[in-house]
């Protein structure tokens, strides 16, 4: 792990691979379209990646990171992003080990998307959070009792 990236740092490498490419970010990038090698992973889990989360960034939840880690093979950065930035040191920590992302800059968000918000922009919705958000009810009850 190379340490922590603060979320105007962050925001600025977006805006400077924006300015590059031309073009606005939408919010619709696929997880592997990320900018010029920069990885964004946010560890949530998918139903609260959904419902926000930062330009740019993919969902890969903490719990599938060791199976899923080969996917950032080839990443000249990656940035690690969870509620608070405590989980993504660790997540960070897990990248930075792996033998196909040695060759990587790998980074925690400080402060995590609490302070992405304050300090840098706004969460971008999956488009079909806000339908799935109708129907669920608080997300963050955790799962319906079985009875």
């Amino acid at each position: 792990m190379d340490g922590e990236i603060d979320p105007e740092e962050l925001a600025s490498l977006l805006d400077e691979a924006d300015a590059d490419a031309g073009g606005g970010t939408d919010g619709g990038t696929d997880a592997g379209e990320a900018t010029d090698g920069l990885r964004i992973v946010d560890i949530r889990d998918q139903r609260a990646f959904d419902r926000g989360h930062l330009p740019e960034s993919e969902c890969i939840p903490f719990p599938e990171l060791t199976t899923r880690i080969a996917e950032l093979e080839g990443a000249d950065r990656i940035v690690t992003v969870c509620p608070h930035g405590v989980a993504s040191q660790q997540a960070a920590q897990l990248i930075g080990s792996y033998a196909g992302t040695q060759a990587a800059r790998v980074e925690s968000l400080r402060g995590g998307i609490e302070a992405w918000q304050r300090d840098a922009g706004e969460l971008i919705p999956t488009d079909d959070a806000e339908s799935a958000d109708a129907t669920a009810g608080d997300a963050d009850e955790g799962p319906d009792a079985p009875f």
